[in-house]
C-alpha cells in the first residue's frame, strides 16, 4: 500500500515515514504542496497524510486535487485546534483530522483502519483475509486448509520472531492437542508448496519463523 505524506517539518515527516515503513508500508514524502501533487499524478497513492499550515500551495490545495482521485483516503495534519478548521476540512472532503503533537502510533493506526488493513495482513505478494479466512498470491485465490491459513496468520502476526513448534502447535491446534507433532511438519510443508519457498523459514530444533 502507498502512502504519501506531506509536511515542511523535516524531522516531522521523517518520524512519520519511520512509522509507516516499520508498518509495512511503501512511503512516498513531499516537502512542499507542488511536490505532493506531482506525487498524486505519478504514484499509486491509496492514502495522504497532508498537513494544512505550509507556504503558497497548502495542505487544503493538495487535499482539493487529490479528490481528483476516486479511491484515495485523506487525513489532515495540522496545529490548527479550532472547530471551523476541522469542519472545513472534513466537508471538502477529508476522511480524519489529526491535530498536533500527536502520538505517531496512533496515526498509523488512523491509516490502518482508514484503509481496511485490520481486516487484511499484507506480505510479498500474498494478501490475507482474516475474516473471510481467504488468502491469495498474485490476486489469484489460493485453496488453504484452515489450519495452514491459522499457520500463516500467526507467524505472519508473529513476524521477524521464532514461534516454537509447541507454541505453535498449541495456537493453532489448542493446548489439549496430543497426537504426532509431526504433523506440524507436514502442514508447513503443503503450505510452502502453496504460497512459495522462502517465505517460511525453519529454525531447526526451535520452530518456524517469516522475517521481512
Amino acid at each position: 500500500m502507498n502512502i504519501l505524506v506531506l509536511d515542511d517539518e523535516l524531522e516531522l515527516l521523517n518520524i512519520i515515514k519511520l512509522y509507516l515503513i516499520k508498518a509495512d508500508f511503501n512511503v512516498f514524502t513531499a516537502f512542499s504542496a507542488q511536490e505532493a501533487i506531482e506525487i498524486l499524478y505519478e504514484e499509486d497513492i491509496d492514502l495522504a497524510i497532508l498537513d494544512w499550515m505550509m507556504k503558497g500551495l497548502n495542505g487544503i490545495d493538495v487535499l482539493k486535487e487529490a479528490l481528483k482521485f476516486k479511491d484515495i483516503k485523506i487525513i489532515m495534519l495540522t496545529a490548527k485546534t479550532d472547530f471551523e478548521s476541522e469542519f472545513k476540512a472534513l466537508d471538502i472532503g477529508a476522511n480524519d483530522y489529526v491535530k498536533k503533537p500527536f502520538d505517531p502510533k496512533v496515526l498509523v493506526l488512523k491509516v490502518k483502519k482508514l484503509l481496511n488493513l485490520d481486516k487484511y495482513i499484507y506480505f510479498r505478494n500474498l494478501k490475507i483475509d482474516k475474516l473471510g479466512r481467504t488468502v491469495y498470491k498474485d490476486e489469484k485465490l489460493l485453496n488453504l486448509r484452515l489450519k495452514e491459513l491459522k499457520i500463516l496468520i500467526y507467524l505472519l502476526e508473529n513476524k521477524n520472531k521464532i514461534v516454537k513448534r509447541q507454541k505453535l502447535l498449541d495456537s493453532v491446534w489448542g493446548y489439549d492437542y496430543d497426537k504426532d507433532p509431526r504433523t506440524l511438519d507436514t502442514h508447513i510443508r503443503r503450505l510452502r508448496e502453496k504460497i512459495g519457498e522462502g517465505i517460511i523459514i525453519t529454525n531447526r530444533g526451535i520452530g518456524y519463523s517469516i522475517k521481512d
